[in-house]
């Protein structure tokens, strides 16, 4: 990596995980996709996988009381299905297809946050089997299984510091899962990854602190409309890049 990507990439992290210390999720978001714009999807997603975990750990300890652990454990086993399908297709599909899904993913969601559509009403736990399997399958594919699980959530939990507490049990526990399938595949065996991962953790722990301390102030609608523009710019970039290799 040379310098000026080395610094775009510490600039990605810092507003990534800025907006992960606030909300509790949305870190795969943003920095999967703009990474992924200079640097490979496979190299991209094992790193942000171990950074994620990390970021998990700290939320989730400091927060353990307010975890909704019974939503929690319906989401888990067919998370941990979907997990496996998604990283046997990062292993065997090109990356063209698959910045081209992924830009496809991320529109979708980036225009859902701007919008800011959501209901009111408390949707059945049956939604649980396929929001659950769908971000297995993402966040092992693409390192952003967030949505899936957000969508879910945001609509069973209503208290905002409930539920970024609960974002992070969930990826914490789903993310021990992806790390096992991805030593299996061998996508956690280089050292390109380790390297980045210590290289990256004070900015990704300062930054946390950072969002946790603004957390309070800022309201989810606010939040998830700033997080949806930069979905979209993030969208529009990877389908330019997918069109161009």
């Amino acid at each position: 990596m040379s310098l000026e990507q080395i610094a775009a990439a510490a600039a990605i992290l810092l507003a990534a995980y800025f907006i992960r210390g606030i909300t509790g999720f949305g870190s795969g978001l943003i920095s999967v996709p703009l990474l992924a714009l200079f640097l490979p999807l496979k190299f991209v997603v094992p790193l942000i996988l171990l950074l994620d975990f990390t970021a998990s750990i700290v939320i989730g300890g400091f927060n353990f009381k307010r975890v909704k652990w019974d939503e929690v454990a319906v989401l888990i086993p067919f998370g941990v299905v979907g997990v496996v399908l998604g990283t046997s297709l990062l292993v065997n599909l090109p990356p063209e297809p698959m910045l081209m899904a992924l830009a496809g993913f991320v529109f979708v969601f980036a225009v859902r946050s701007i919008l800011n559509i959501r209901g009111d009403k408390p949707i059945s736990r049956g939604w649980a089997v396929p929001a659950s399997l769908t971000g297995g399958t993402v966040g092992a594919l693409f390192g952003t299984g967030g949505p899936p699980y957000v969508i879910y959530l945001s609509h069973r939990i209503h208290d905002k510091s409930d539920l970024r507490a609960t974002f992070s049990a969930l990826f914490f526990t789903e993310g021990i899962t992806r790390i096992v399938s991805f030593l299996v595949a061998g996508l956690l065996m280089t050292t390109q990854v380790w390297i980045a991962f210590f290289a990256a953790l004070p900015v990704m722990l300062g930054a946390l602190y950072l969002g946790g301390r603004v957390h309070i102030g800022l309201t989810q609608p606010q939040m998830a409309r700033l997080v949806g523009v930069l979905l979209l710019v993030s969208s529009v970039s990877l389908l330019f890049k997918a069109m161009s290799v």
